[in-house]
């Protein structure tokens, strides 16, 4: 068990963050298991790139000085997996709205959706999806979204390094995909469908890696605060 100085002088922790879990629920958890653990009032934790609550991998958190290096690991190259679901789509791209609108399949084959991935490799422009937490005019964008209100989003540039179809059982279509900050893979979910002819939503995902930390060594927040609790 490391000693609060060391904390306080910096640590980078890897977790594996719960499905319907926030990023902040799993910040919040590292955060007060520690202070509780060390009685402080006060203790600087972060995290570097936040994760849906319908997904599920790497949380790159970072305490005590280590916060200053959340900046440099948020510009890392990202690796993620998940499934593309076919036929229908929905206003968030994911499984967190409803399915607004639905598409034929049939015509979708093997080949053309190996072919599909190669739009998409490279730098490229996406737009993300109207229910994100990016801003306009000082308001998140999913609470323009939620409030009725139109809003036009613009697109950015983003870069895919890699995009690996890993399995495919219609409607659902898994992947592997390795790409910059600032890519949304439910905009990537939802442009495939296009892009197939059809209509696509995120249905899972999960973050894997960035840069060189690997969701392999990560751990729950619930196991970090029971080997807190053990160590005592």
């Amino acid at each position: 068990m490391k000693t609060l100085e060391e904390y306080q002088a910096g640590q980078t922790l890897l977790i594996d963050k719960p499905l319907k879990w926030s990023s902040f629920q799993a910040v919040n958890k590292i955060k007060l298991a520690l202070k509780s653990y060390f009685k402080l009032r006060k203790l600087k934790v972060g995290h570097a790139g936040t994760l849906d609550p319908l997904a599920t991998g790497l949380l790159v958190i970072c305490v005590g000085k280590d916060t200053k290096k959340i900046a440099g690991y948020q510009g890392q190259v990202k690796e993620y997996t998940g499934t593309i679901t076919v036929g229908g789509t929905t206003a968030s791209y994911d499984l967190e709205s409803d399915i607004n609108e639905t598409f034929p399949t049939d015509h979708i084959t093997n080949e053309q959706i190996q072919e599909a991935t190669q739009q998409f490799l490279g730098e490229i422009d996406q737009v993300p999806p109207v229910f994100s937490a990016l801003k306009k005019d000082g308001k998140r964008l999913y609470k323009l979204a939620r409030e009725g209100e139109k809003v036009e989003v613009p697109s950015r540039k983003i870069t895919i390094n890699e995009f690996e179809i890993t399995r495919i059982a219609l409607p659902e279509i898994d992947f592997r995909v390795v790409c910059s900050k600032g890519t949304y893979i439910r905009s990537l979910a939802h442009d495939f469908g296009k892009a197939l002819n059809s209509g696509a939503h995120l249905s899972a995902l999960r973050r894997t890696k960035i840069g060189d930390f690997d969701v392999k060594n990560a751990i729950t927040p619930d196991v970090f605060g029971e080997s807190l609790r053990v160590s005592r």
